[in-house]
């Protein structure tokens, strides 16, 4: 078979932000290189979305498909991955108005998580964060940086009291939006 490689891996064909995904920022072999990403093939032989993908156009999104929304679509599941499905819609909606800007916003997101592990990171949250900015806005995600900045640059704690309490301030911030910061199961 063929690999699969796309121009952009941070980006699923399905929707899904990869470069938010925990299994993204693994450093061991279950690391996976996101949609299309280099040795994605050999990751992840079988994808149903690609197969389709493939079969309808071969579109670099599923937003552009001239079948979407599909009925793989129009009922988004109530389980989770690694990764939260529940922005999907969403994220091809921001995509589909201007992708560049969704894309350069993507971008800035992972800039975050990236910060957020390397510095905030108790050695049990990065799960945690990938999920919450995943699935919090960007503007919101800006003001919790500069809260979280501020509070550790007064006070000196333990990097896990650091943790928990950068994990407190992110949920207090998505309870006031109505977002809960979980997988479903």
């Amino acid at each position: 078979m063929e690999p699969y490689v796309r121009k952009d891996a941070s980006f699923a064909l399905c929707g899904l932000n990869c470069c938010l995904c925990p299994r993204f920022h693994t450093d061991g072999s279950s690391r996976c290189p996101g949609c299309g990403g280099s040795d994605f093939s050999s990751k992840h032989p079988i994808c149903p979305v690609i197969t389709c993908g493939k079969k309808h156009d071969s579109v670099e999104y599923c937003f552009e498909c001239r079948e979407y929304p599909c009925k793989r679509y129009s009922t988004i599941g109530t389980a989770d991955s690694f990764i939260s499905y529940r922005n999907v819609i969403h994220n091809f909606a921001d995509a589909n108005k201007d992708l560049k800007q969704y894309l350069k916003d993507l971008k800035q997101k992972n800039k975050i998580l990236l910060d957020l592990i390397s510095n905030h990171n108790d050695g049990r949250s990065k799960g945690f964060f990938c999920l919450a900015v995943d699935l919090l806005p960007l503007s919101e995600l800006t003001t919790i940086l500069k809260e979280i900045k501020a509070c550790w640059k007064a006070v000196d704690m333990d990097p896990k009291e650091k943790g928990k309490k950068t994990r407190e301030i992110f949920e207090l911030h998505a309870r006031k939006l109505k977002i809960e910061l979980s997988l479903r199961n």
